[in-house]
C-alpha cells in the first residue's frame, strides 16, 4: 500500500450549534488528482481552511509528508511542500507576470517580501520564475502585466506562483470559475500535464473537468463524506446522483 502523501482523520469543526465537517477523513496518494465536491454550503471551504492551517480543527488529525500537522501553522505547512491557488485570482495585477513568479520565487526562498527591484536583478529568482511561466505556458506572456492578461491567464500564472515553491501538493480552489470553455479546456490541459511532477487536491464545481482529470473523488454533503471512489462508482453511486448530481433515481 502506498502511503497517503495527505490525509484526515475524523475532521470536525463546530461553528456554535453548525457542525461544518463532520468527521471528515479523505487522502490524497502520491501523483493523484484527487477531486473534492459538493453543494454551496458542503463545508468545502472550512475543510479546506483546516488543511491550510487557517482554521484549527476541533477534533480530528492530518497528516502530511510524513508528518502530523494539525497543528503546524500555515507556513510550517508551505515549507513541507503544500501549496493553494485561491478560488479569487490573487495575482498582483500592477506587476509584470514574470514579476509574479520572481516574488513568489522570493517568498519561498525565506526572504521577506523586499523592494521589486531585487527580484527584477536577481537571476536566482527570475530564471525559476521563467521556467514556471514556461511550465504553465504563459513564457511568451512573461513581461505582460498581469491586469493585461485573460482571467484563464491569470489562473495560470496563480498555478505558476504555487508551483514556485516547488510543492509536493497542490490544492486548487476551483481553477476554472469564471473560465468559459475554451479556457476550461486549457486549464484541463495544464493540470493533466502537471500531474506527473505532483498530486492536486481539486475543490471545483465543474464536474466536466472534475470527470476528466480525477483518478478518485470525495463527496461532501453537509458537512459530511457521502462517497469516495473512482469516477466510474461516484457516477454510479445513487446517494451522489440524488444528493448532488440531481438525478432522480426511479
Amino acid at each position: 500500500m502506498v502511503e497517503p502523501l495527505l490525509s484526515t482523520q475524523s475532521l470536525v469543526k463546530r461553528f456554535g450549534g453548525l457542525v461544518a465537517t463532520d468527521s471528515v477523513s479523505i487522502d490524497v496518494l502520491p501523483g493523484e488528482i484527487h477531486a473534492l465536491i459538493g453543494p454551496n454550503g458542503a463545508g468545502k471551504t472550512t475543510l479546506v481552511g483546516q488543511l491550510t492551517g487557517n482554521l484549527a480543527p476541533d477534533s480530528g488529525t492530518i497528516r502530511f509528508a510524513g508528518r502530523d500537522v494539525t497543528r503546524l501553522p500555515t507556513h510550517a505547512r508551505v515549507a513541507l511542500g503544500l501549496a493553494r491557488s485561491f478560488q479569487i485570482t490573487s495575482v498582483l495585477r500592477e506587476f509584470t507576470a514574470l514579476d509574479n513568479v520572481a516574488l513568489a520565487v522570493q517568498a519561498h526562498a525565506g526572504h521577506s517580501f523586499r523592494f521589486l527591484a531585487d527580484a527584477r536583478d536577481d537571476t536566482s529568482l527570475r530564471e525559476p520564475a521563467r521556467r514556471g511561466l514556461e511550465a504553465v505556458g504563459l513564457d511568451e506572456r512573461a513581461n505582460t502585466l498581469a491586469s493585461a492578461l485573460s482571467h484563464g491567464e491569470q489562473r495560470q500564472l496563480e498555478i505558476a506562483m504555487a508551483l514556485a515553491g516547488n510543492p509536493k501538493l497542490l490544492l486548487l480552489d476551483e481553477p476554472m470559475a469564471g473560465m468559459g470553455v475554451e479556457e476550461s479546456q486549457a486549464m484541463i490541459g495544464l493540470l493533466r500535464a502537471l500531474k506527473s511532477t505532483r498530486a492536486m487536491l481539486l475543490i471545483e464545481h465543474d464536474m466536466d473537468a472534475v470527470f476528466a482529470l480525477a483518478d478518485r473523488i470525495t463527496v461532501l454533503v453537509y458537512g459530511r463524506v457521502i462517497a469516495s471512489g473512482t469516477p466510474e462508482q461516484i457516477r454510479a453511486n445513487v446517494e451522489v446522483r440524488q444528493a448532488y448530481l440531481g438525478e432522480e433515481i426511479a
